[in-house]
This record gives structure tokens, sequence and C-alpha cells, in this order.
């Protein structure tokens, strides 16, 4: 029995449609696999660092740390006193063929001045001293052959005013013995007395007499005349005794050989006696 023509088109229909079940979606996971270390113990230690992180750390800490004053003065110019009457006690010149040595030695100068309480002034460069010289290499037929020399002297001036003369005396002997090497000194020291330098002029005449009896008074009790010390000094019995008619003792004029050495007398005891007595007496007309 043919069926019906509506059913064999919902047949085919059917037939034609193609219904896929649901079928859950498979996700794909990508894990990284490490290796783990065979040591478990030196994977957990941090890494150690290398030598230009350690020389940049200490860097940076060196950076951070505030140096003494008295060290960051050395890089910066010297301190100055401010002088008040402009009165000067040195003038100071440096010579030296080494600018360096030079420059060094004047900063340190007017450092130690400073710390002193000098007023001081310079360095103030001089004119260079150019000294040449023309000498021939050889003698004989080469001595058309000459050679040249050239020395140049630097000078540096510094000047000390407003001070006390120890403290000037105080401030040179600090440089003498801290003197740098190939560098020379020379110092004019200005000394100010008071107004009555007259007086203390005469202070140390009267003194010079004093001490001028005293000493002929040693030798000859009794005699106080500046004259006959006078005598006494050309004697040439008193010039034998110290030996000034010697080979080498400087005297103006030689007496011959017999006299050249004169014996001393020997004084016998009744002049011992006279010359006590007169001695005495002269010590009491003192009094």
């Amino acid at each position: 029995m043919a069926t019906p023509a509506c059913s064999r088109s919902l047949m085919s229909a059917f037939k034609r449609l193609k219904i896929t079940p649901q079928t859950a979606s498979v996700r794909t996971q990508v894990r990284y696999v490490h290796e783990t270390p065979r040591n478990a113990a030196t994977a957990s230690e941090p890494r150690q660092p290398s030598k230009a992180d350690l020389v940049s750390e200490i860097q940076h800490r060196a950076s951070q740390i505030r140096l003494p004053k008295a060290v960051q003065a050395t890089y910066l110019a010297p301190l100055r006193r401010t002088p008040t009457h402009d009165i000067p006690c040195v003038d100071l010149q440096l010579r030296s063929y080494s600018v360096r040595n030079l420059e060094v030695y004047a900063d340190f100068a007017m450092r130690a001045a400073y710390y002193l309480g000098l007023p001081a002034k310079g360095p103030s460069p001089l004119r260079r001293i150019v000294e040449r010289w023309t000498v021939p290499r050889s003698n004989f037929v080469h001595k058309k052959s000459q050679e040249n020399f050239e020395r140049r002297t630097l000078r540096r001036w510094i000047r000390i005013v407003d001070g006390h003369p120890e403290t000037v005396n105080i401030w040179l002997a600090y440089l003498r013995k801290h003197q740098y090497y190939g560098v020379g000194m020379k110092a004019n020291v200005y000394e100010n007395t008071s107004l009555d330098a007259a007086k203390a002029m005469d202070h140390e005449a009267e003194e010079a007499v004093r001490a001028a009896n005293e000493l002929v008074n040693a030798f000859h009790p009794g005699t106080n005349d500046a004259a006959h010390a006078e005598d006494l000094l050309f004697d040439q019995q008193f010039k034998g005794a110290y030996g000034a008619l010697s080979a080498m003792g400087g005297a103006q004029r030689v007496p011959d050989v017999r006299n050249r050495m004169p014996r001393m007398p020997v004084n016998t005891a009744e002049e011992i006696e006279e010359e006590k007595e007169a001695f005495q007496a002269a010590q009491r007309n003192r009094k």
C-alpha cells in the first residue's frame, strides 16, 4: 500500500535534518615546568653581589660621609685675617725652580699664618729670574760646538702685618721646620720699638761699660780705667797669654821669634801682698 504524499514529504525532511549530539568542549591548559635544583638549600640563598655592585655601594656610602672641617678646608682657598693698622712685620720671599712646589708651599704658609692669628697678604708673583749660560761642548778643534743652558727662578711674595714679634718668630720657625723640598726662603723682619729708644740705648751703653770694667778688674784688680784697658789689649804679654801671637792668632803685627811667646814674670810674696792691699783699698774707696 502506498504511503500518502504528505507523509513522504515529512519523512524526507526528517532524513535531511542532521541532529548533532551535545558534546563537552575540551580546553587545553599549558603548564610551565621548571627544573628544580638538586640542592634545595642553594636555591633559597640570595644572589651574591658582583664587584661592580660592591664598588657602587661603597662610593654611595662614602659620598654620604661628612668630612671634618679641617679636611674640607684643604679643598678651598686659604682663609685670611683682617688687618687693623697695616703695619708690616715681615716680608717673606719664596723661590723655586718648580711652580708646583712653590704653589704648595705658599698655600701652606698662608694657612699657617691664619691659624696663628697673623694677617697675611699674598702670595703675589714676582718677576721671574732667567739666567742663561753658553759653554763649549769640547775643546781644541771642536770648541765651536757650544751648548746653551737656561735656569728660570720663580718667586712668590708674602707679607705679614699687625703681628706680634714672638708670633712672627714662631711662624718663621714653623716654616723652617716643615720646609718643602726645592723651595728657598728669604725673610726681611721689621721690628718696632717704643719712643724711649734713646734711653734704652743709653742704658745698654752703661751696661756694656760696666761689663768691660768687670773684665778688666778680673785681670788686673784695682784697675777701673778704660784707657788702661786699651793699653792692656795691645800689650805683648797680654796677647801672648791668650794666643794672639801664635801662627794663626790673627795679630796685626807679630814680634820677633824671641818675644813671640814671652814668659810671664813670677811675682814674689811681697809683691803679691802689695797687690792684695791695693785691691782691698780700691774696694773700700769704691764703697
